[in-house]
């Protein structure tokens, strides 16, 4: 309903005088974001998130006035940064990376290249010191443990005296060797053993995901939130089956054992 002016009428009151219509609440703008939020956000500084704006790894911000502001496209390309940093990428590398990604790709489809990386990423190493490294592994440690666990490369002494780098993932691995009481000599020829095929299997399945998984998932039509997840699931599938196929590889080992002694 309209009203004689043109206003829009949502209503007439009990005395039917006509009722301008409500005004409609305005649609949030998504790049509401300042560039301190947009630091906290993605756990950098506002001085670094600056630079990186200023080499173009991001596009220049909404302005009003003097105030720029952020959206989800800024906050999925800083994140992607971040992925590519921790993945050992030079800042020279990243630029590169990310020119291949449109300007005007979504956000969605930003965060397809992270998952990209992520599956493959190693876990992150934590400081801790003695006693809170005692305290993971469930046990006191004494100067031959901790030589041990340094062998395996569970854990790297720092400056600080008692202080280590560790990699949370490999302490359960790290206790099992010590728990067996295994010759360091021997924990070492294990490590080089098990990290060399390791390396050698982790090449292969990169190759492989980048020649025939990757240009199938994105010729699949599917929308991204499918394709992360289909990614997300390659790295546990292909460690399942690393695990079987080491099982059935020990187990055949046996029986060759067997008959060559019978």
């Amino acid at each position: 309903m309209s009203s004689a002016a043109g206003a829009p009428i949502d209503d007439v009151d009990a005395a039917g005088t006509p009722v301008p219509e409500a005004p409609h609440p305005e649609t949030p703008h998504p790049e509401t974001l300042s560039v301190e939020q947009l630091a906290a956000r993605v756990g950098m500084t506002v001085r670094t998130v600056r630079f990186y704006a200023g080499r173009g790894l991001i596009p220049p911000p909404r302005r009003e006035g003097r105030n720029g502001f952020y959206g989800p496209d800024h906050l999925a390309r800083l994140e992607l940064v971040r992925e590519l940093q921790a993945h050992g990428f030079t800042l020279s590398a990243i630029e590169g990376y990310l020119e291949q990604i449109p300007s005007d790709a979504a956000p969605e489809q930003i965060a397809l290249h992270r998952t990209l990386l992520a599956p493959w990423m190693p876990e992150l190493p934590e400081t801790l010191t003695r006693p809170e490294l005692e305290v993971r592994a469930g046990r006191p440690l004494d100067d031959h443990a901790l030589e041990l666990l340094v062998a395996l490369g569970v854990i790297e002494p720092t400056l600080t005296e008692d202080v280590f780098q560790v990699a949370p993932a490999h302490i359960a691995v790290g206790i099992g060797f010590l728990e067996a009481n295994l010759p360091i000599e021997a924990a070492l020829a294990s490590r080089r053993i098990v990290t060399e095929h390791g390396q050698a299997l982790a090449r292969e399945l990169t190759e492989l995901f980048r020649e025939h998984v990757w240009p199938a998932l994105k010729a699949s039509g599917q929308p991204p939130e499918m394709i992360t997840a289909m990614i997300e699931r390659f790295k546990p599938l292909t460690i399942q089956a690393l695990v079987s196929a080491y099982e059935q590889g020990v187990d055949e080992e046996k029986r060759q054992t067997i008959r060559r002694k019978s």
